[in-house]
């Protein structure tokens, strides 16, 4: 059974940075484009990020463009989201998931994924 593990959340002041982690076991993340999303309350959730598998091609949702950088190790069958100058805005819960593709069509589609985390609570706060 595939699984994806999320972790890094936590409570991280305005301007501060954090860095998630996306683990995957049963299965290799190689193939796989990977995607992260996130959930404020009362928001649906909205794509923050995506890496291919075919050539590491990365893409960002405009609020986070700059701020955030997506990257992968396979040896470590991890991809991670690395997450500086944090704005209040970006508290959610943050989720991994895979795309049974190299790339997604549109990457920032919650339907273009199949497996999914549990998701890992980011808190932005003063």
């Amino acid at each position: 059974q595939v699984q994806l593990v999320e972790s890094g959340g936590g409570l991280v002041q305005p301007g501060g940075s954090l860095r998630l982690s996306c683990a995957a076991s049963r299965f290799t993340l190689d193939y796989y484009a990977i995607g992260w999303f996130r959930q404020a309350p009362g928001k649906e959730r909205e794509g923050v990020s995506c890496i291919s598998s075919r050539d590491g091609s990365t893409y960002y949702a405009d609020s986070v463009k700059g701020r955030f950088t997506i990257s992968r190790d396979n040896a470590k069958n991890t991809v991670y989201l690395q997450m500086n100058s944090l704005k209040p805005e970006d508290t959610a819960v943050y989720y991994c998931a895979t795309a049974p593709q190299s790339r997604p069509s549109i990457w920032y589609l919650v339907h273009e994924y199949d497996y999914w985390g549990q998701g890992t609570q980011v808190t932005v706060s003063s």
